[in-house]
């Protein structure tokens, strides 16, 4: 049975090595007895073990994409040289100058080493190894591949990102101009228009009615701006919770996104090209179709494509062929 995974913390020591020097140190451990206790076995006599504080401002660290890929690929190589999961991840953690990454590989370290299969330590932590990832790592342990899969999962992590890159790119340029407008318009209507109102109330003229029209929506955008900028703010908010908490409102907002000229397709071809290499991915490893399938509909980064993706596993699970269940959707 796995044992609970106990939060590590740093510890500072004092102590004297086996001809009497003093010596001193740094040491991650989940109490104090636990690093007298490694220290007794490195032959060293603690006399001081402190908890390191923490400093008055901390800025969490952040594990990135990137952190997961260069992990991948060298628990790989680690692996090929035969050195032992629980014992390269330890040396990973020692080395890593990232403290929520360390913090990451520790906890694996201890749920491997309490009899856990790597897969399994690491579906523990969903927001950094995906159903993809864990699965293709438990297929490695089945077949004894561990070391080839995981090479495989950082280049897929690698080409996924220079994806989500390339979409990135495409598509701040709309989201600039859209930007951009919104600010000029508001610019207008507080400062510009005000201005030209008073330049023709100077001359003493009756205004046309579209200028007055436009000058009606300056003085309503002075008088609420700031109860407009609150209901725009906070429907964005809104929105941006009902997304993460709704499978529905993903669907229908994903949906959406799908139909938008210009940015609509740059999102469809990510999400088929994750679809594809996802897929293609699992099938190199070995991985059957169905489970494959469950994987990739987390993948492809789009609601409507997961739903799709789960659609197609679902004729296929009944027997359909795959390009029947895919051209069906």
């Amino acid at each position: 049975m796995a044992t609970a995974t106990k939060k590590m913390q740093t510890f500072t020591w004092v102590g004297r090595d086996a001809k009497g020097r003093t010596v001193r140190g740094e040491q991650e451990a989940p109490n104090p007895a636990y690093v007298k206790a490694l220290l007794r076995r490195q032959g060293v006599q603690p006399e001081k073990v402190r908890k390191q504080p923490k400093p008055l401002f901390q800025f969490k660290s952040k594990i990135k994409t990137k952190d997961i890929s260069i992990f991948s690929r060298q628990l790989s190589t680690m692996i090929s040289a035969g050195i032992p999961v629980a014992s390269a991840i330890n040396s990973m953690s020692r080395a890593h100058n990232n403290p929520a990454m360390r913090e990451l590989l520790t906890q694996i370290r201890q749920d491997v080493e309490a009899g856990n299969n790597l897969s399994d330590a690491m579906a523990k932590h969903p927001d950094h190894f995906d159903e993809l990832f864990v699965s293709l790592v438990g297929a490695g342990e089945r077949s004894g591949t561990l070391d080839t899969l995981l090479d495989k999962i950082a280049v897929y992590k690698e080409k996924l990102e220079a994806i989500k890159s390339k979409v990135r790119s495409a598509m701040f340029y709309p989201a600039a101009v859209i930007v951009v407008s919104f600010i000029v318009t508001a610019i207008l209507m507080l400062f510009v228009i005000p201005a030209f109102e008073e330049l023709f109330q100077g001359f003493g003229a009756d205004l046309p009615a579209l200028t007055r029209a436009v000058v009606n929506m300056s003085e309503f955008f002075q008088q609420y701006w700031g109860i407009m900028f609150l209901i725009f703010f906070g429907s964005i908010f809104l929105i941006g919770k009902a997304y993460k908490k709704s499978a529905g409102v993903r669907h229908k907002f994903d949906g959406v996104l799908l139909k938008l000229p210009v940015m609509g397709e740059l999102l469809q071809k990510a999400a088929v090209a994750r679809f594809c290499r996802t897929l293609g991915t699992m099938f190199g490893a070995g991985v059957p179709i169905i489970d494959a399938l469950e994987a990739v509909s987390g993948a492809t980064g789009n609601a409507v494509y997961a739903s799709a993706t789960k659609e197609i596993q679902k004729q296929v699970t009944s027997g359909q062929q795959l390009v029947v269940a895919m051209e069906s959707t």
